[in-house]
């Protein structure tokens, strides 16, 4: 016998865990990895690995050679506002989308195959080089710390390279051993993030004896690029901008863990913009008292803009060794959560049969870790990084700096494809319950705009000693990020055209059903 519910009865709160659960088969997947992330650890992802912990110690000596204070004190918060627009774009798709493949399924889904291809191996490209390049600063800042306490410590390259490859080592272990324990870590990061900001920026404050005045740290131009004064504004200072557009990525790491994070359609998509919202604030704030602290111009441009000399040169011994350690700690959770979130992005594209050897790198233990996909990322994160192992005639860690341009590069570009498509697809694109209304069409232009000239800009060489021809010429001093992503689009290309298109088709459902209403969207001609 039928019963009747009165309508004012209370009714049972849906269960978040099944509602995601339920969107993602209806995205064509089987809920095989853990569900267990709140939205604030989906939010601590992607602000740890922006850590401006890591970016602003280890790219600092970029800005302060190509342009100095102004690059630093005026970049930063131009460009944020840039990063800030693409975050935006990339949250509405994440909310529509909230799967582990994120960029690439995005692209996918709107496009065609050829543009999930293309999307998944710059977005794998451009998480193996942010987490080689993390780790490997987190090794040279370690050595520093360690020379600082142990004076006659020879912490030459091959130390710095062996300090890496233990930190990789530590980092997949964690990944591979500690599922339960990362979310936690995730959360620590966020405050030991904030609460280490704060105590540096008062170490800067009231640590020096004296500091430079606001017309330094805001109009004051150094060109110690080895190209005349004539490249300053146009090429120069540009090419300092790399600080803000290195430290401010790795963003897409919400989309990646989505199918790990409880209410994702929303969380997600808050967690991305935000993470990098709050990152820019926090990240001017430590870059301002670093110019105000730097009393030593002449010792610091020696140093090749290293942020260990500004710091020795204006603190005591005792509190620039309390300012590294607390960076050190930062830049080792921000390395954390980037195998955390390579392994995600390489699982999902082994997933759809992007990857040689799929079904190897998609496979998850019984506590449902992608193991193979974190020991594969790892391991190419470290073959590299091989050419740190020569040392700059400049000075200036070039193998370092060209790692971070082919980050920027490859996940920009990655990033840029879907947001393309998803503004040609205009108001034909199903939306998620967190969206930009019309206000898509001026920020997705924007934001493939940016990322153009940001790309060409990054693929330039750093120092006359790095352009063809030049008399003064070494391989040493050369950005080998246009060999290194030139070489990705190439061999992706030929790839694709000599088999890949004939059987790589996007996407591929593991789940039976397919909810009604719920086909893929037809993209606007």
């Amino acid at each position: 016998m039928a019963t009747t519910v009165p309508e004012d009865a209370p009714q049972a709160a849906p269960d978040p865990h099944d509602a995601d659960a339920e969107r993602l088969a209806q995205l064509g997947y089987k809920q095989e990895l853990s569900r267990t992330w709140s939205g604030f650890s989906n939010f601590a992802i992607s602000f740890s690995i922006i850590s401006i912990l890591a970016g602003c110690f280890t790219t600092f000596g970029q800005a302060w050679n190509n342009g100095g204070p102004i690059a630093i004190a005026w970049g930063w918060p131009i460009i944020s506002a840039f990063i800030l627009i693409i975050g935006f774009c990339m949250a509405e798709l994440v909310s529509a989308y909230p799967t582990a493949g994120g960029i690439y399924w995005w692209a996918a889904t709107l496009g065609k195959p050829i543009h999930g291809w293309f999307t998944g191996w710059l977005n794998l490209v451009g998480l193996i080089a942010v987490t080689a390049s993390v780790d490997y600063g987190c090794a040279t800042f370690l050595n520093i710390l360690i020379k600082m306490y142990s004076p006659g410590w020879d912490g030459d390259l091959n130390t710095v390279f062996l300090l890496f490859l233990g930190i990789l080592a530590l980092h997949a272990l964690i990944n591979i051993f500690g599922h339960g324990l990362i979310a936690m870590l995730q959360n620590i990061s966020v405050w030991w993030h904030v609460a280490g900001v704060l105590v540096v920026v008062l170490v800067l404050v009231f640590g020096p004896d004296a500091h430079q005045d606001a017309k330094f740290v805001f109009t004051e131009q150094i060109n110690n690029s080895g190209f005349g004064d004539g490249w300053y504004w146009f090429f120069v200072l540009p090419l300092g901008f790399l600080l803000t557009q290195y430290t401010i990525t790795g963003f897409d790491a919400c989309a990646h863990v989505s199918e790990e994070t409880k209410g994702a359609s929303v969380s997600a998509a808050k967690g991305l913009w935000k993470s990098i919202f709050y990152s820019a604030i926090g990240g001017w704030i430590l870059l301002l008292a670093f110019l105000f602290a730097a009393n030593d111009v002449e010792a610091i441009s020696g140093g090749a803009g290293a942020i260990d000399v500004l710091l020795t040169t204006a603190l005591s011994a005792k509190l620039a060794k309390l300012v590294i350690l607390i960076s050190v700690v930062g830049q080792f959770l921000c390395g954390m959560s980037c195998v955390t979130s390579l392994s995600r992005m390489g699982y999902a594209f082994s997933r759809d049969g992007g990857v040689p050897g799929s079904k190897i790198w998609s496979k998850v233990d019984a506590n449902r870790t992608p193991v193979n996909a974190v020991i594969g990322g790892c391991v190419v994160a470290a073959l590299i990084t091989l050419p740190a192992l020569y040392k700059s005639p400049t000075g200036a860690p070039t193998a370092f700096y060209a790692v971070t341009s082919v980050a920027v590069i490859g996940l920009y570009l990655a990033f840029l494809i879907p947001i393309w498509l998803r503004l040609k697809q205009g108001d034909a694109f199903q939306t998620g319950p967190w969206n930009l209304g019309a206000k898509y069409k001026w920020m997705c232009w924007v934001a493939v705009i940016e990322i153009a000239v940001i790309s060409v800009y990054f693929i330039m060489p750093f120092s006359p000693a790095a352009v063809p021809f030049n008399d003064d010429f070494t391989w040493t001093a050369v950005n080998y990020a246009p060999i290194a992503v030139g070489s990705v689009l190439i061999g992706i290309s030929v790839w694709w055209y000599l088999g890949a298109r004939h059987w790589f088709t996007g996407p591929r459902r593991n789940i039976d059903e397919q909810p009604a209403g719920t086909e893929k969207p037809v993209p606007a001609e």
